[in-house]
């Protein structure tokens, strides 16, 4: 095969893939004759928003909660009005959506979480963020002076689904590293505050263990930085230097975006290439296996959205009082 027809099969196959993260089928085929190649395909409109998604960047809780109320599809038979979510928040709030290991699931168990969780955000306000935001967290502690404490770290990872959710926040604090792994719901919790909202182009930055100490250093008492409501998350495109070897991970075996040239000799390249897993990517069922079905996504997050709302709202209010007494 051509390198121009290798160049259309993987765009094939990655269109398939984008198709396949918001629930649609992907059709389309490459057809190859002498040479020449050439690429048709089709995206269907059956997805968490009833309209084809574009990969853009990312909009805040608040800009979706506005773009959601003419997302609402006409009604049911029964004439009541059903809110589709937007396809956002699988982004914003992924611990809402189950674990996809079908051993793993109950149905039950997934819904009665929901409404915890739902009941302990009623609570504690949690904040959109991602990996590579600047966050705060102050937990209830009966061995603090204050009987509380607090923390400033960049979230390097976040997982887990349900409340079993978790993030990890690190800093360096007199030269040392520190990591602390919250559980998102735990009662503990008092409040979590979002000092910068930023994605980074890797999904983890656990390699920030083994980078330079100034691309992990936050002073404890940072201030948030102020920035427009419906503005797009931004994406910083920045490249850590990591220190010499020895690392505690083979970073030259992943894919990262967000690191500098590795410097090393040849020979480590080699290895990672045989023991690379190319085909990995064109395994259209292994990605299947790994995501909840979009119309279960649909129905998730349109009652989760839903609920949302109600407590944006009465935060709105309660704000709106409190500047009227102040004033």
């Amino acid at each position: 095969m051509s390198e121009l027809a290798t160049s259309y099969m993987d765009r094939a196959f990655e269109l398939a893939r984008e198709a396949l993260s918001v629930g649609e089928v992907p059709v389309g085929c490459v057809l190859c004759h002498q040479g020449l190649a050439q690429s048709f395909y089709k995206r269907n409109a059956v997805s968490l928003s009833e309209t084809t998604v574009t990969h853009q960047p990312i909009e805040t809780s608040n800009e979706a909660d506005e773009k959601s109320v003419s997302k609402q599809k006409p009604g049911d038979e029964s004439g009541n009005t059903v809110v589709v979510a937007p396809p956002e928040f699988r982004f914003m709030y992924p611990e809402f959506l189950p674990d996809p290991a079908m051993e793993r699931r109950n149905r039950l168990k997934e819904k009665l979480e929901r409404i915890d969780m739902l009941q302990r955000r009623s609570v504690v306000e949690i904040p959109e963020f991602y990996t590579g935001s600047v966050m705060a967290v102050t937990v209830a502690d009966a061995n603090s002076p204050n009987k509380f404490a607090r923390f400033v770290g960049i979230c390097i990872q976040r997982g887990g689904s349900g409340l079993r959710a978790w993030f990890i926040l690190r800093n360096v604090v007199d030269k040392q590293g520190v990591e602390i792994l919250y559980e998102m719901y735990c009662p503990l919790i008092q409040k979590i505050e979002v000092l910068r909202l930023e994605r980074r182009l890797d999904e983890s930055l656990l390699y920030l263990r083994d980078a330079l100490p100034e691309y992990s250093t936050f002073p404890l008492d940072m201030e948030p930085e102020r920035r427009l409501n419906n503005s797009v998350v931004p994406i910083n495109p920045l490249k850590v230097k990591l220190r010499p070897r020895p690392w505690l991970e083979r970073w030259e075996r992943q894919n990262l975006q967000g690191v500098e040239d590795l410097n090393l000799p040849q020979r480590f390249y080699d290895k990672a290439e045989k023991v690379a897993k190319p085909w990995e990517k064109y395994d259209l069922m292994l990605q299947y296996r790994k995501t909840i079905p979009a119309e279960e996504q649909e129905k998730i997050f349109a009652d989760v959205h839903s609920q949302l709302q109600q407590q944006e709202f009465k935060r709105k209010m309660r704000r709106r009082r409190g500047t009227d007494n102040e004033q």
